[in-house]
């Protein structure tokens, strides 16, 4: 009995985190609404997530720069890539070929971030890492930006997992920050609102563009 009060406790902690963050989404579209017995399945299988060495393995390669890397080295850092929840929503895992890669920009990607908003999903939700080039007035800057992209076209069910989940990959993402949520493509189309969470009105240019 001790085991099953302490798991609807934690449950009840997880639905409490993730409330503010899914009644964002309610701005812009009607509100669903799930049975107790379909709310209380989608925060069980939330509290029990876990992180794969791999999304670990990424993150930690992205996070390192290497002075005196190699051309081919350089060509295969990432420069975005997508999370996203397995199939049985026990793991958050890599988002298969969701990610740009140094070497394609110039290549197959003009503009790196246009292509990175083009990659996000219409209708689901994701965990993303961008690695953000960037000039201020005084420098310039390279920093990794955590993104949690929850559509409002999204359904409710997956916009309370991915939130009630976000914790678990954010601990393992030691020493970020800078962290976004977005509810739709008109909050990052626009190159200035990534420049804005980066560094105000100091940002002078995004990916070698003028904001």
């Amino acid at each position: 009995m001790r085991s099953r009060v302490v798991h609807a406790a934690t449950s009840g902690n997880a639905l409490i985190r993730a409330l503010p963050q899914c009644i964002k989404s309610f701005r812009h579209r009607s509100i669903q609404f799930l049975s107790d017995a379909e709310l209380f399945a989608a925060l069980t299988m939330a509290s029990g997530v876990k992180v794969t060495d791999e999304v670990i393995a990424v993150f930690n390669d992205m996070k390192v720069r290497k002075a005196q890397a190699n051309e081919d080295e350089k060509r295969k850092r990432k420069k975005a890539i997508l999370f996203c929840l397995s199939k049985d929503l026990k793991n958050i895992v890599l988002d298969e070929g969701k990610e740009i890669l140094l070497g394609d920009i110039g290549n197959t990607v003009m503009d790196p971030y246009q292509d990175f908003v083009k990659m996000l999903p219409p209708d689901d939700c994701r965990y993303a890492l961008y690695d953000a080039t960037y000039e201020t007035k005084e420098t310039k800057k390279e920093d990794l930006v955590f993104i949690f992209w929850a559509p409002d076209s999204a359904p409710l069910k997956s916009k309370m997992i991915y939130a009630s989940s976000k914790d678990a990959i954010k601990r393992k993402f030691e020493g970020i920050k800078h962290e976004w949520q977005v509810n739709g493509l008109e909050d990052l189309k626009e190159r200035r609102t990534l420049a804005e969470k980066l560094g105000g009105s100091s940002v002078v240019t995004l990916e070698g563009s003028p904001i």
